[in-house]
């Protein structure tokens, strides 16, 4: 397919293109549902596409095709050229110099063949021993929503004009259980996962369901508290969202359409001292490690905020123009378009305390489980989010809690912000447990 991948981008320069950018994809997805010990969705799909960008000058056009028979190929070209010739100039489009595109080396393990060598027999059954885990955990576990299994097997190839070709492989696979506990007429729900890029280092399915049944256990019984200003601790599964959060605050596109509160604060300190946030595509196994961005440029190990001080901002070629700065390696897209601005891994690095310790430093707080909607304004960095969870009093978590909201802004949860020593990547961004020192939780 690299070869393919070269093929379109001479294709497109023949055809008149003054610079050329192919991407190819190939993909095989399996996902077994099973609900109550009985299988209820099974799928198993794979697709393989070309996407391609020109420029004609400072005008793009792109086009993508699932056909990729020289027929196919042609057509793609042709569609891109009669899409540029129509387009407005932008002064920002192009690619890069030739001395920025390149590769990381070596083994950065994103593809293990035990994935594929996975029966599906195997797979169903992991699915099954995860919900029984559940079920049998408590007499209160009385249904489930269920439990799945799920591997990808995937190739990325991409070539550009300016002399770039690379490709690499991946996989990886997940097991997830959502069993429902009743007590009284109250029913409650919660969910456990796992993900890795190899079978061999999944947890083990009766250790999801297990945690999932433990998890929606401590959720009967919930309150709704009255409305008071206390310090709010995220469990790293809420977390993660906070860090979403930032991410969007301080990628290139939301920085130059100035729709960000970090806009313009390069060098300011927004963040307490103990805050740093990186961003490092470049970690062996992780899932947002890559050897190369969506552009061709080597992904790299950018620090966002270092000490409680915004460093960088993360960019793509083009926003990266747009600012008059230089890209940091995080283009993503799909087979398509114009790329975007995605995360390596973004994470928030480990503290001294661990978690427990976090919960013993409150005596009146609220320890947070899951978010609830979307209420997160990047512009102006207010935060309003519904929200369910534990109650702490005197450093031990008490009861459960649920229809609150929490509410601060951004910029008072950095300054606020602890994290604890519990760091744990299960997708491209992590985070471990994190302490706010005040926010507002809205009850009755």
């Amino acid at each position: 397919m690299i070869d393919l991948a070269r093929d379109v981008v001479r294709q497109a320069l023949a055809a008149g293109a003054t610079d050329a950018e192919c991407t190819i994809s190939e993909g095989n997805e399996f996902s077994a549902q099973v609900r109550l010990g009985e299988v209820e969705t099974l799928k198993e799909a794979g697709s393989r596409g070309a996407g391609l960008r020109i420029l004609l000058g400072q005008h793009t056009g792109s086009s993508y095709t699932s056909d990729l028979t020289p027929e196919g190929i042609s057509q793609m070209v042709a569609g891109a050229m009669q899409l540029a010739a129509v387009t407005t100039e932008d002064p920002f489009a192009g690619l890069a110099d030739e001395s920025e595109y390149g590769s990381i080396p070596g083994d950065l393990r994103l593809y293990n063949a035990d994935v594929e060598r996975l029966e599906t027999g195997v797979k169903i059954e992991m699915a099954k021993r995860a919900e029984n885990a559940a079920l049998t955990f408590d007499p209160r576990i009385t249904n489930s929503e269920g439990a799945s299994f799920d591997s990808h097997l995937g190739r990325r190839v991409f070539a550009n004009s300016r002399g770039f070709a690379g490709e690499y492989r991946s996989s990886h696979c997940s097991i997830s259980a959502v069993p429902v506990a009743k007590q009284g007429e109250a029913m409650e729900r919660d969910y456990w996962f796992h993900s890795a890029r190899g079978f061999a280092d999944l947890e083990k399915p009766e250790d999801v369901g297990r945690i999932a049944a433990e998890r929606t256990l401590r959720r009967l019984g919930a309150v709704k508290v009255a409305t008071q200003r206390v310090p709010v601790i995220f469990e790293p599964r809420t977390a993660r969202s906070i860090l979403s959060n930032i991410f969007d605050a301080v990628e290139g596109r939301s920085i130059y359409r100035q729709s960000s509160f970090l806009a313009g604060k390069l060098g300011e300190q927004v963040a307490a001292a103990n805050v740093t946030i990186v961003d490092d595509g470049t970690i062996p196994g992780l899932f947002g490690t890559s050897p190369f961005d969506d552009e061709g440029i080597p992904t790299r190990r950018t620090t966002v905020i270092e000490k409680g001080l915004l460093r960088n901002y993360l960019l793509n070629i083009y926003s990266a123009r747009k600012l008059g700065m230089k890209t940091t390696g995080n283009a993503s897209r799909g087979i398509t378009g114009n790329a975007g601005v995605g995360p390596g891994n973004f994470y928030l690095e480990a503290g001294s305390r661990s978690a427990r310790e976090l919960i013993q430093s409150v005596a009146n707080g609220f320890y947070v489980t899951e978010l609830i909607g979307s209420g997160v304004n990047i512009a102006t960095g207010d935060y309003s989010q519904g929200a369910a969870g534990l109650w702490i009093e005197n450093g031990e978590l008490a009861f459960a809690v649920s229809e609150v909201t929490i509410a601060s802004t951004l910029q008072q949860m950095l300054m606020g912000m602890e994290a604890a020593s519990d760091l744990e990547f299960r997708g491209s961004t992590a985070s471990p447990t994190v302490l706010i020192q005040e926010m507002t939780v809205g009850g009755r």
